[in-house]
């Protein structure tokens, strides 16, 4: 089971009072996925880069686990179909953004205070290499699923992405040098290169297989 499961399972059980309560009082799921999604961007943009780190990463942490209710709410009207998916993934994507256009925000308005590792604009620079390669991930698995294969691999899910990031920035915001956030995001960087390098991969030999079936679908697009 991975760290995503477990906390998807973790938020079910939290929040299914919560989405319980939402059908009864005739909220619409789409409504609550845009508003989380908006107050992820606000939080991510507001209180990291003014330095607010720990009271940042401990609400976005929250948000991260109240992401299910949407989904729990769809289930309980009988509304879950492609509209949904399609939207929470866009969602996704700006509440990803700018988390991480945050910590790139923070360290780049302090880069030069500290030395070396600790020196908060190498943590924008390995938050802005998570920010790029973070969009190619999930760009890399539809573009795959929209031409009739499949990419659902990789070294590292969204949720356990984001908890990385967080933990990491939560301990920056009660003290710990900046070279843990540094760290974890340098090594989310190379997590997120290695999924893009297996998704290609993994497309590569199915569309080999089904060019050596049909020649004529081989071509490039």
């Amino acid at each position: 089971m991975t760290l995503s499961s477990k906390g998807r399972g973790f938020a079910t059980r939290v929040f299914g009072p919560v989405a319980a309560l939402l059908v009864r009082l005739g909220v619409s799921p789409d409504a609550v996925t845009i508003t989380g999604t908006l107050l992820t961007m606000t939080v991510a943009l507001w209180l990291f880069p003014t330095g607010r780190l720990a009271g940042g990463a401990f609400l976005l942490g929250l948000f991260t686990l109240a992401d299910t209710i949407d989904g729990q709410m769809a289930r309980r009207i009988g509304h879950t179909g492609p509209w949904g998916a399609f939207l929470d993934s866009t969602m996704d994507r700006f509440a990803d953004g700018a988390i991480f256009a945050g910590l790139v925000i923070w360290g780049a308005l302090r880069a030069g205070d500290a030395a070396g590792a600790n020196d908060p604009g190498w943590a924008a620079a390995a938050g802005l290499a998570c920010l790029v390669l973070g969009s190619i991930v999930p760009y890399a698995r539809a573009r795959a699923e929209g031409l009739g294969m499949t990419a659902a691999v990789g070294i590292a899910e969204r949720t356990d992405r984001l908890v990385v990031a967080l933990v990491a920035t939560a301990a920056v915001g009660f003290g710990a040098p900046v070279a843990v956030l540094t760290v974890a995001l340098g090594l989310l960087a190379v997590a997120s290169a290695v999924t893009v390098v297996q998704r290609m991969a993994t497309v590569y030999r199915q569309s080999a297989v089904i060019a050596a079936q049909d020649p004529a679908t081989g071509g490039q697009g």
